[in-house]
């Protein structure tokens, strides 16, 4: 999934300097001993490289279709069946599309005669996506499907079903033709199962809540940089996940998401936010991934950090996101800063 602040280009990055930070505190724990927590997982990027590792995992993320795909990137290991997971995958491309809410609200046959035509979808894959999202709720309430395939199928469908959005990478637009890749025939394409820990939980909280009852050995942070929620850019993929019938509006048929706006996305309350954080964390290797543009500054997170304990910093330049050809960037690229604490080392 073509993801903001995806930390997959910088997976080398931040695996490299964490195993630095271990070494030089002569940490002897192998992963399998240690619990690392990755508390704004996305697309479950970092944390599924670190359960791949043999580490146990915490994830969260407070956006629900993250939930989703992590739930099953995280806590899916052998509790799957490969074969009987395929067949699945096979069962629900034969489906035929109906006109469900997102063919009805996301298509432009189906919001002939409303205020807004939208096209985030092409007429068919947007039946489509009806047809499979009801069919996995279908076989869930009746006992069909175990939970752990639920997520693995709907986890699939989010990931596919993003390939063909008629979009410019997030959902806060839609184009007004369809483009190539939106004209092209939508097929379920199931999520890898990635073997690991089976100590592994994921949440979908708050942050700021979840910190003051969890604990264990790395804590991995990547809030949002700047005001743009997730929330917003990624509606219509929450609406898929949720499948709630929500009261949308406006020309881009938003949801309505005011408990899933992040502080972080906040200039006035992301410093105390963050420094909150840090202090509540029951975690002795915290590391901050942040760029050079982010809401707060370079300085801010050193100070909040030197604070509670030894801080260090890592750094390297990067390709930035672009979520759209007409939005002026000053440069191609930016900085990844990667803030190291060793929490309660003098």
């Amino acid at each position: 999934m073509n993801y903001i602040g995806s930390k997959y280009s910088l997976i080398d990055f931040l695996e490299t300097s964490i195993d630095k930070t271990l070494k030089l505190y002569n940490e002897t724990r192998v992963p399998s001993q240690m619990i690392f927590a990755d508390l704004f997982a996305g697309t479950g990027v970092v944390s599924g490289s670190f359960k791949k590792q043999g580490y146990s995992i915490i994830a969260n993320d407070i956006q629900y279709y993250s939930y989703v795909i992590t739930k099953h990137m995280i806590e899916n290991n052998g509790n799957l069946d490969k074969d009987r997971c395929l067949q699945l995958i096979r069962q629900l491309n034969q489906l035929n599309g109906v006109e469900g809410f997102i063919y009805s609200n996301y298509s432009y046959g189906g919001t002939e005669g409303q205020d807004f035509r939208r096209m985030y979808f092409s007429d068919s894959n947007a039946k489509k996506c009806d047809a499979i999202r009801i069919a996995i709720e279908n076989w869930l309430s009746a006992g069909s499907i175990t939970k752990h395939e639920y997520f693995f199928l709907l986890g699939s469908l989010l990931n596919s079903i993003d390939k063909y959005a008629n979009t410019a990478s997030v959902y806060g637009a839609y184009l007004k033709n369809l483009k190539k890749s939106a004209l092209k025939e939508m097929e379920l394409v199931a999520l890898p199962i990635m073997q690991g820990s089976v100590s592994c939980k994921v949440y979908n909280e708050d942050v700021c809540e979840l910190i003051k009852h969890i604990s264990g050995d790395i804590l991995y942070l990547d809030p949002p940089y700047n005001t743009r929620q997730y929330c917003s850019n990624y509606h219509l993929l929450e609406t898929i996940a949720r499948y709630d019938n929500p009261i949308i509006k406006g020309k881009t048929g938003l949801r309505d998401y005011a408990n899933q706006k992040s502080v972080f996305c906040i200039k006035g309350k992301v410093v105390k936010a963050f420094d909150d954080l840090i202090k509540n964390a029951n975690f002795k290797y915290i590391f901050l991934s942040y760029n050079n543009e982010g809401l707060m500054s370079f300085d801010t997170i050193e100070k909040i950090m030197k604070k509670y304990g030894k801080y260090n910093v890592y750094m390297q330049q990067y390709r930035r996101f672009k979520a759209d050809n007409a939005r002026d960037c000053k440069s191609t690229s930016t900085i990844e800063y990667l803030h190291c604490l060793v929490k309660g080392t003098i």
